[in-house]
Formats: structure tokens, C-alpha cells, sequence
């Protein structure tokens, strides 16, 4: 199971941005465009996580943390406040309202995971996998290490990237574009038969006597990632 992370940002390129992030790391992401939506989305659907800007339209961030934090369903909801102000004083008052941590802006999208992981680690551990089994493929995320049945496996960062959004989604053809977007980023131009180099690279790596190719080709649409027990 996914986690599930609202984001609560009214500033919408700031929004698309954690979104397009998150949903890249694995995580599915709803979104708030103030603070009366973000209590309402979170009373419907109880998120695992919830990204709080501080200052809003209709609700500030404090008081939507305020409210959360009186409700049941959302009272041990991990929050992350995301804010311009960097006073000590702001920070305390966003702390004492209940907000989990504290980011200020502009921050880094490396420094926003390992703080949601940490979260997410203490709140819920069974929704984070640092290693992740699909048929006799093991993938840690946490130490970049790669395993088939018994032997490990040495990949290179591209092909390490690539394997951990296959094993992430076994059975979903992706096309090369997707590939490209995904694991090479949309602001990097990389012309599509990249992908099928890399993704020979990840077969040879993966590929022993006698076993199967965990990944298959589809004609005229991509790849998908298949491991068989």
C-alpha cells in the first residue's frame, strides 16, 4: 500500500512540484488549495501525512494544524509545516499548534524525504518498505543493494532507478516516454532509445542460467516488469 500524502499548498507551481515528486517516490498525493479543503479532504480520507503551508486562503496553516489536531480521526496525523518564515518564534508557534516538523522555504526535495520517511517511519513502519521483494528479486532501498535468490546484484544509478520504479509497480507496461520522465526527469533531454540501452543493461544484470527475464517487452508500447517466484 501506497502512503497516502495530502498537500496542502495554495501556490499551484510549489503544489505540481511536490506532487509530481512524491508521486515519483512512490507515494499517492492528493491536493488542498486552503485551509477549509485541506480539513475537509483530510475528514473524508485520512492521509498518512499531511505537507501544511502556513499561510492559506480562508484557513491559516496553524489553524487547520489546530483543528487536525482536535480531531480524532487526525489527531496523530504526522505533519509537516511548510512556510516562508524562518523566526524561532514562527517555528514555536507551529509546534506548539502540533505540527510534527517544521521546513522553511525554499528547502530541498532530498531534506522534505528523509524528514516524511522519518515521520512516516515513527507513525506507521509497516507503510514504508526498505526492502522490497517481487518473485526472487530483492531490492533495499535504504543501502542501493540488489539481490536474485542468492546472488547480489551490481547496478549501475540509472538501472538502480529504473528497477526501483519497476519493482514498485510489477505488471504496469510504461512506455520509453514514461521511462524517461520518471527516472531521468522532465527538464532532461535524453532521446527515447536510451531507454532501451539502459534497459539491456538491467537485463544483463538481472539475467542468470535458466531463469526468467523478469522484464517484458511490449511491442509498440514499452516494458513492464513481470519476476516470477
Amino acid at each position: 500500500m501506497k502512503p497516502y500524502v495530502l498537500i496542502v499548498e495554495d501556490e499551484d507551481a510549489l503544489s505540481t512540484l511536490l506532487e509530481y515528486n512524491f508521486t515519483k517516490e512512490g507515494y499517492e498525493t492528493a491536493i488542498a488549495e486552503d485551509g477549509e479543503e485541506a480539513l475537509l479532504m483530510a475528514e473524508e480520507r485520512t492521509p498518512d501525512l499531511i505537507l501544511l503551508d502556513w499561510m492559506l486562503p480562508k484557513l491559516s496553516g496553524v489553524e487547520v494544524c489546530r483543528r487536525l489536531r482536535r480531531n480524532k480521526k487526525t489527531t496523530s496525523t504526522p505533519v509537516i509545516m511548510l512556510t516562508a518564515r524562518s523566526d524561532e518564534t514562527d517555528k514555536i508557534t507551529g509546534l506548539d499548534y502540533g505540527a510534527d516538523d517544521y521546513l522553511v522555504k525554499p528547502f530541498s526535495m532530498p531534506e522534505l524525504f528523509a524528514r516524511t520517511r522519518s515521520l512516516l517511519r515513527r507513525a506507521k513502519p509497516a507503510l514504508l518498505q526498505d526492502i522490497i521483494v517481487q518473485g526472487d528479486i530483492e531490492v533495499d532501498m535504504q543501502a542501493f543493494r540488489v539481490k536474485r535468490g542468492e546472488k547480489t546484484i551490481h547496478l549501475g544509478p540509472t538501472e538502480f532507478r529504473l528497477l526501483e520504479h519497476f519493482i514498485k509497480n510489477p505488471g504496469r507496461v510504461f512506455s520509453r516516454e514514461q521511462l524517461l520522465d520518471t527516472v531521468w526527469g522532465r527538464d532532461v533531454y535524453v532521446e527515447a532509445r536510451t531507454v532501451d540501452v539502459h534497459i539491456g543493461r538491467l537485463r544483463k544484470a538481472l539475467g542468470a542460467p535458466k531463469l526468467p527475464d523478469p522484464i517484458r517487452t511490449v511491442r509498440s508500447a514499452g516494458y513492464a516488469f513481470e519476476p516470477k517466484a
